[in-house]
This record gives structure tokens, C-alpha cells and sequence, in this order.
């Protein structure tokens, strides 16, 4: 693999060039060249998974200090999680680089979520030897703590609930919910939602269901409350 695309594309320049060809050979691609000196990513996998947790439990400690463990522990699951990674790899286009057998690219193995999943985790580990801790922290830093300041996980958080707990402080106020515009084709409809209290907008939140948007509109409306 001509790995200089990529280094260029990430504007990252790794010392060791063949952690980088690891991270994105699958092993079908080993398993079909045997007779030569190829290791697939599955160990570098290994590794970044955890790099990868630590990164984002530390980023989840330091940025919601006022978030109870469980509800820590609920976010980073939904952050560390296969369909999550797939997507921080297609963003990349991870799914372009890889190194597969035949038999797997034919049969649609770059767009294969567990397999890009997989890459993500295997580059994170390949970056964490190569240039380390604090440079893994700054590649997750432009492309995945974004997300998480945007709402993009908050399927996996009940913001509502936390929501509603805080406005039933006081029983003279009320949240409600309306979705305020639907835009989009039918198989990619996406939901705009805003959240009331008492009549008044306190958040909006956009979301490819109306759950899942009434549940960013929530998070927006919990950290102006928190402010």
C-alpha cells in the first residue's frame, strides 16, 4: 500500500511506515500472501481499542464534570461502539486504503462495518506506537471529540429523563417537544425538534428520528440550564 496518500491526507508522517501498512492489512490479505512477510492489523486492534477508551474517558472526565459514573459510562459505550468507529472510518475513507484478500474486496469488504470498525481501532494503535499518547489525543481531538461536543451520541444518553428530572424541581414548569421542520428524502428524512419550557425555546435538535433529535434538542437545553 502506498501509504503517502493517507500520511498526506491526515497530515500525519509516520516514522515507521509499516505500522501503517499493518493497521489497514486485513487478514484475508495475509491468509492469500503466506509466502510473504505481512502481519494483519488484528494485534494493533488490540491495542488502539484501548487507547481509544482511555482517550475518550479522559476527554468525558475533564469536559462533563458535573456527569454522574453510569452516565459516563453510558456516553463513552456509545462512543467506543462498532457502528460509532465504522463511522469515524468512513469519514476518513479508511475503507479505500485497506489490504484484503480477493475473495473479500469482491465481496464488499471495504464497506464492511465490522472490518471498518476494526481499522480505525488497528490505526489508533498503530498511531499510539508510532508517535504516541498525546498525538492519538490530537488526532481524536479534530475527529472525534467534535462529535461528541455536537450531540452526535446522544442516542446513547437520556437526556430527556435528565431533563425532565430537573424541570420537575419546580412544578410550576413544563417541558414540551415539537418537531418544527422535516426536511430531506424519505430514506434520508432528518427531524428538526425544539424543546419548551413553559412555551418558551430552550434547545433545538436535529436528528434522523424524531427521537433522536428530541434527544440532542434535550442536551442542548440541559447545558444552557447547567450554564
Amino acid at each position: 500500500m502506498d501509504v503517502s496518500e493517507l500520511e498526506r491526507q491526515l497530515q500525519i508522517d509516520f516514522k515507521e511506515k509499516s505500522l501503517l501498512n499493518q493497521a489497514f492489512t486485513h487478514s484475508s490479505y495475509v491468509n492469500e500472501h503466506g509466502q510473504e512477510e505481512f502481519s494483519d492489523n488484528e494485534r494493533l486492534e488490540f491495542l488502539g481499542d484501548a487507547v481509544l477508551e482511555l482517550g475518550v474517558s479522559q476527554y468525558l472526565y475533564s469536559t462533563y464534570q458535573q456527569m454522574p459514573e453510569g452516565e459516563l459510562s453510558k456516553l463513552r459505550a456509545a462512543i467506543v461502539r462498532e457502528p460509532s468507529l465504522e463511522e469515524f472510518a468512513r469519514d476518513l475513507q479508511f475503507g479505500k486504503y485497506l489490504l484484503l484478500g480477493r475473495g473479500e474486496a469482491q465481496t464488499g469488504g471495504r464497506d464492511r462495518p465490522a472490518i471498518l470498525a476494526d481499522v480505525f481501532e488497528a490505526f489508533l494503535g498503530a498511531l499510539y506506537l508510532d508517535q504516541g499518547y498525546e498525538k492519538v489525543i490530537e488526532f481524536l481531538g479534530e475527529h472525534v471529540f467534535p462529535k461528541i461536543k455536537t450531540g452526535a451520541f446522544s442516542h446513547g444518553m437520556d437526556y430527556k429523563s435528565e431533563l425532565q428530572e430537573l424541570i420537575q424541581q419546580n412544578k410550576d414548569e413544563k417541558v414540551t417537544y415539537e418537531v418544527a421542520e422535516e426536511k430531506g428524502p424519505a430514506h434520508d428524512r432528518q427531524y428538526l425538534v425544539h424543546v419548551f419550557i413553559n412555551g418558551a425555546i430552550i434547545g433545538e435538535g436535529l436528528g434522523k428520528s424524531k427521537k433522536e433529535a428530541e434527544q440532542r434538542a434535550a442536551k442542548v437545553a440541559l447545558d444552557k440550564l447547567n450554564e
